[in-house]
């Protein structure tokens, strides 16, 4: 097991890539502390981890509120020990599905505002945290649009960018203290949600099928598929394993070849 008897925390563990990434952290060994505000989908995800043999411990949280951050660590401190491992995947509220010339500057502004808020809030609490006690990974996700600007996402793209830089400081900050900062660059997983839903209404508008519709986004990727949620989870486990020592202040591309680097 690749994250044996680390204690992780999944920030956003009620949500469709916070959910994947908790329950391939407790496959992998973790014992997973879930924090995010939707109990309900907390319950789900932990249920399910348990139901495999893993361990799981929920709690709710807005990461928004940094004393409630401070809070809620110091209590898997004491239940738990240090904590290793971190992810974010806490929404941002998307925006997209108009040109920025008819949005609202405040909208815009607004998956920005949170997103830097959140990663702020907690990617500063745990980095300390863990530099106090022998490092650390701290890991998180983005999506191609952070390199690849496209029409009609709004401020969601721009989001992804300052994410990542923001990732890239907070590595090379805590890099002295045996803390490793890394992100996953996804392409935007057909069995999220979101994402599906959006192509499910893109099938029924030009009378395809799902697999058809997967079929036309993947036509120009090398592996002529988009990258599914477990397969960006288990880049997440690798970039939070020891197998990544070497790692920080960088990505694993997961974009099944979209984006080459």
């Amino acid at each position: 097991m690749l994250l044996n008897n680390k204690t992780a925390i999944v920030y956003g563990g009620s949500g469709a890539v916070g959910g994947a990434v908790a329950k391939a952290y407790a496959r992998e060994g973790a014992r997973v502390f879930l924090a995010a505000r939707n109990r309900a989908g907390l319950e789900a995800v932990a249920g399910e981890i348990t139901a495999a043999g893993g361990r799981a411990e929920i709690a709710t949280l807005d990461v928004m509120d940094r004393l409630s951050v401070d809070a809620h660590l110091a209590d898997v401190v004491a239940k738990a020990g240090p904590v290793k491992l971190m992810f974010n995947g806490v929404s941002w509220a998307d925006t997209q599905g108009e040109l920025l010339g008819d949005m609202a500057f405040e909208r815009m502004m607004e998956p920005i505002r949170l997103s830097m808020l959140s990663w702020f809030n907690t990617g500063t609490v745990v980095a300390r945290h863990m530099g106090e006690n022998g490092g650390g990974a701290i890991v998180g996700i983005t999506a191609n649009v952070a390199r690849w600007p496209v029409a009609y996402v709004g401020g969601f793209g721009i989001a992804c960018a300052a994410v990542e830089n923001f990732l890239r400081q907070l590595g090379i900050e805590e890099g002295p203290q045996g803390v490793r900062v890394c992100w996953v660059r996804s392409p935007g997983s057909p069995d999220a949600p979101g994402v599906r839903e959006a192509w499910q209404l893109r099938a029924d508008e030009k009378g395809m099928t799902f697999d058809e519709v997967h079929q036309e986004f993947a036509k120009d990727t090398p592996l002529r598929r988009i990258t599914a949620l477990a397969q960006v989870a288990d880049a997440a486990v690798l970039l939070s394993s020891d197998l990544a020592a070497g790692m920080t202040a960088t990505l694993a591309n997961a974009t099944g070849g979209a984006q080459v680097d």
